[in-house]
């Protein structure tokens, strides 16, 4: 009889919220979710806005492109690794969505990942969505300089050299260079002024910047 009860404890645990977290990155985030999705799921062929906290924070993201129906799911500070290997099930493919715009791979360079690992990272994540979605327009924003990480500068430009490249030639591909739309003026410099108090950030203006460049495409 111990033994029964000890394995139905190690199943509940197994299946339980915490072992999940463990094992399964920001975890209470895609819950959330799916709870919401459960309540009122997006209808097929929204535009879909995925990937880390510069996604995630955008707080008036629907506002802004108002009309349009659009589906955010950036989740906390999550990595293109992250989203390829965990997230792309649950809150990418369920959706069929006609656009997606990928903001991802900041976070993997601040760990240490290569620009040859992100763009790496990315062409499977394209392959990936071109197989189940063929007809979806993939937009890849680029990876912006946050002066907090100025050290990277030169991977993040490497890195978004290298995704450009691979995406000129793909079918239903576009690659957005949101870079010089947050340059001081006259310069190739981020303008400090256009983030939080982290440097790490947009603020309300630096979205701005972002949208003018997006709208056309979000359109």
């Amino acid at each position: 009889m111990k033994s029964k009860l000890l394995l139905f404890f190690l199943a509940c645990l197994f299946s339980s919220g915490v072992y999940a977290q463990q094992g399964f990155p920001f975890d209470n985030e895609i819950r959330a979710f799916k709870h919401q999705d459960s309540i009122s799921a997006p209808k097929p062929n929204g535009i879909l806005f995925i990937g880390s906290s510069s996604i995630r924070l955008w707080a008036d993201l629907e506002q802004r492109f108002a009309g349009k129906p659009i589906i955010k799911r950036g989740v906390g500070g999550s990595t293109i690794e992250q989203l390829l290997d965990y997230y792309t099930p649950y809150i990418l493919f369920p959706y069929k969505p006609h656009k997606i715009f990928i903001y991802a791979g900041e976070n993997d360079i601040a760990a240490g990942k290569s620009a040859v690992f992100v763009s790496e990272e990315f062409t499977k994540l394209w392959d990936m969505i071109h197989q189940k979605l063929p007809k979806t327009e993939i937009y890849y924003m680029s990876i912006k300089p946050s002066p907090v990480r100025a050290k990277y500068y030169a991977e993040v430009a490497k890195a978004n050299d290298m995704i450009e490249s691979y995406l000129k030639n793909k079918p239903h591909s576009h690659f957005v260079n949101l870079v010089p739309a947050i340059y001081k003026p006259g310069t190739t410099s981020p303008d400090s002024s256009l983030f939080k108090g982290d440097y790490l950030h947009l603020n309300p203006k630096g979205y701005d910047k972002w949208q003018t460049v997006l709208q056309p495409l979000v359109n």
